[in-house]
């Protein structure tokens, strides 16, 4: 009789997928930057075409706080379908399965299986450090042996810790160690998503053992709810197999809340974590489409003072420090205006490429109507046209010396 795997097979279905993307991605590029990476040297974030300065890391907090109010949803309502289905542990654990199978039989064995996954862990701490140094600059500097010290000692660290963690601990870190873990007992209610035997049709257990064989944490499904099931669902395949011999229905399966109590999908807790969620997405979202692509910050040259020129005009230099947050370059607009006649600005024109940060003297004059050692308010504008009208305007002082 041919085994019946159904979830087993979704699940592998979906490990794959995740492998490609946390793998893949590093080497997708958008505007010519990577499409997910934090660039440690000049400390910005490049999020799919988008990229974000230090200043500007509030809203990785409230992505964060979003993330969050998004966890604890998911775990009220499906429990821990993340720690079975996608977090990282399980899926590089699933796909190191050789060891377990190995450690069986042990002796000379195990020798290739421990060098496949020694490999692995080469992979996946190489990827990790992706995510901050570009592969393509990576593989660049690992042919011509220029990695660099820190470089090499992270993906050495990184190797060591992923091959022990893979190789000896494996789902012992899901049952003892995992912080998210000991959090699903305080997260938990009569509603959420469990993998759980049914109690109901204990009678018809035959006793076969194979839920508790078949189980990566040795738990017994039978025994009720325990803080170590990672929900991989392997015990109701199994159960659907030996059941389906019998022409019966498999005794484990998914039911929201324990079995026979009913429980409900849409409930207070779930409303509100809900509600949260969806508020700090809106708030995030309205953020991201408020955020300041160009940024300006007008300071007095101090080299040099102000003064009168030979045509009898009064000189005041500033410095301009401009940052251009978008991914186009720029050509910008200098422009000034005061309440007084006859004031001019040079330069008239500045460049700023993408992610550039400039600073920029300029010199603004006022006609001889101004009265001698004054004080005029000033507007130094930025303009870029056809750039969804961008413009960026910020006061100063201009001071008329005397004499």
């Amino acid at each position: 009789m041919t085994m019946n795997r159904r979830i087993l097979l979704w699940r592998r279905l979906i490990e794959a997928l995740q492998g490609l993307v946390i793998l893949g991605l590093p080497f997708l590029r958008i505007r010519g930057e990577s499409a997910l990476r934090f660039d440690i040297p000049t400390l910005r974030l490049h999020f799919f075409g988008v990229g974000l300065w230090m200043e500007e890391f509030f809203l990785v907090l409230i992505a964060l706080i979003f993330f969050i109010f998004l966890v604890i949803l998911i775990t009220l309502l499906f429990g821990r379908v993340w720690c079975g289905w996608a977090c990282p542990q399980t899926v590089i654990i699933d796909y190191t399965h050789f060891v377990d199978r190995r450690k069986k039989v042990a002796g000379i064995g195990l020798v290739p299986a421990y060098a496949a996954t020694f490999v692995v862990s080469v992979i996946v701490g190489a990827n990790l450090i992706w995510y901050f140094v570009s592969p393509y600059e990576f593989f660049g500097r690992l042919f011509y042996q220029s990695l660099g010290s820190v470089i090499w000692g992270f993906w050495i660290v990184l190797t060591t810790i992923l091959f022990l963690n893979l190789a000896f601990v494996r789902h012992r870190f899901c049952a003892t160690v995992c912080p998210y873990a000991k959090l699903q007992s305080v997260l938990y209610d009569s509603g959420t998503l469990l993998i759980a035997f049914d109690p109901r049709r204990k009678n018809e257990c035959t006793n076969c053992m194979a839920c508790v064989r078949t189980c990566p944490v040795g738990i017994d499904i039978r025994q009720g709810q325990n803080a170590a099931c990672i929900n991989c669902a392997e015990c109701i395949d199994e159960c659907t197999n030996t059941m389906a011999r019998r022409g019966r229905k498999t005794l484990v399966g998914y039911f929201f809340g324990l079995p026979g109590e009913g429980g409900r999908i849409l409930r207070q807790s779930v409303a509100l974590i809900g509600s949260l969620s969806v508020a700090s997405f809106g708030f995030l979202l309205y953020l991201s489409f408020s955020r300041v692509l160009l940024d300006m910050t007008v300071l007095p040259n101090y080299d040099f003072a102000p003064r009168m020129s030979d045509r009898g005009t009064a000189v005041n230099s500033y410095l301009l420090s401009i940052e251009n947050r978008g991914s186009d370059d720029l050509e910008l607009a200098v422009k000034v205006s005061a309440k007084v006649n006859g004031v001019e600005i040079v330069p008239k024109n500045v460049s700023v490429k993408a992610g550039q940060y400039r600073r920029i003297p300029v010199y603004v004059s006022l006609g001889r109507s101004t009265a001698m050692g004054k004080a005029v308010s000033i507007e130094i504008s930025l303009e870029a046209p056809g750039s969804n009208g961008i413009e960026v305007v910020r006061k100063a002082h201009f001071m008329v010396p005397e004499g």
